[in-house]
């Protein structure tokens, strides 16, 4: 597939070249930015043959610059680090990528759930945050491919708040790409507004018995426990200095009745007996609202039997 090229071409670092950092690290490489790898339960796929690519937007083939297992003695400071590592306890993120920080390098979280950005601020406060939502199914189906059923969406911001040049020139690339990408001054609102989808829905799916999307909005009780758990969400992020517009909750559901089936991360996660992102979605939200006092029942809930099925799992 041919894709415009883009003046600005920067040095680029996936870290965690899992479906969504191959998707949108792909992308950016189409457009001519120097895009390497960390890579590590695919490396030797993607060493070898890099990574193939379905793709509602157009199937394609992404060949890394550089494919590493770790990153050691990183010599060349990227413009940007790309993360899209799983948010979970045991994963260190400032750790990992601290070989590869420079002065200059944008830190670019592209990862699920709320408040999982001040370990990183704080570990790298010279450096700018730029914390990114991906509104996309896409799914690694095998080493080193990737499927793209649908969406496809980047918000991208600077931690905390305000302006970025460094991500109003990613949302640049990406959109001459054919990334639909938009910049918002207040990232923590826009993720607080996924996480009212991700709540109910990735929940939902692991304790339905491996449900998709469809199979939940055709059950009526399982659309009540969402709405109810997106109205918990709701109160949390109020009480965070972040409202929603009044027709959110009855919005994420009519679009997911539309949307096609689609197996949430947490499920694909829980049937390859990986861990799933129980704190970053859930257990994040839930010690917000206690630390503002308010009652979480149905969070709770799904949270301790998500926290009781892992337990199995793993």
């Amino acid at each position: 597939m041919s894709v415009e090229k883009c003046e600005f071409k920067p040095n680029v670092l996936v870290v965690g070249a899992g479906a969504v950092g191959s998707l949108y690290g792909g992308k950016l490489a189409q457009v001519g930015s120097r895009v390497s790898v960390l890579c590590r339960s695919d490396y030797e796929a993607v060493k070898a043959g890099g990574i193939a690519i379905i793709s509602h937007w157009g199937d394609f083939h992404f060949s890394p610059d550089r494919v590493v297992r770790d990153l050691g003695e990183w010599a060349e400071p990227p413009d940007y680090i790309l993360v899209t590592l799983k948010v979970l306890p045991e994963i260190d993120v400032a750790d990992i990528i601290a070989n590869a920080v420079g002065p200059e390098t944008a830190i670019v979280l592209l990862q699920n759930g709320v408040e999982i950005e001040p370990a990183v601020a704080r570990a790298y406060p010279d450096n700018e945050i730029i914390s990114g939502l991906a509104f996309v199914c896409v799914t690694r189906i095998a080493p080193g491919r990737v499927e793209h059923s649908d969406y496809g969406r980047l918000v991208l911001g600077r931690f905390p708040s305000g302006r970025s040049a460094k991500a109003e020139r990613l949302r640049t690339l990406f959109e001459k790409a054919g990334v639909p990408c938009e910049v918002t001054e207040d990232v923590v609102a826009a993720r607080w507004r996924k996480l009212l989808w991700n709540a109910p829905f990735n929940s939902l799916s692991v304790l339905g018995g491996n449900a998709d999307t469809q199979k939940i909005m055709q059950v009526e009780e399982a659309v009540h426990l969402a709405r109810v758990i997106m109205h918990e969400v709701r109160l949390i992020a109020e009480a965070d200095g972040h409202p929603f517009e009044p027709n959110a909750i009855e919005r994420n559901l009519a679009e997911t009745r539309v949307m096609k089936p689609y197996r949430t991360s947490m499920l694909v996660d829980f049937v390859s007996r990986r861990p799933m992102e129980i704190e970053a979605i859930l257990g994040n939200a839930i010690r917000a609202a206690e630390r503002y006092a308010i009652d979480t029942p149905y969070l709770k809930t799904v949270y301790a039997l998500l926290k009781l099925i892992e337990s199995e799992n793993r």
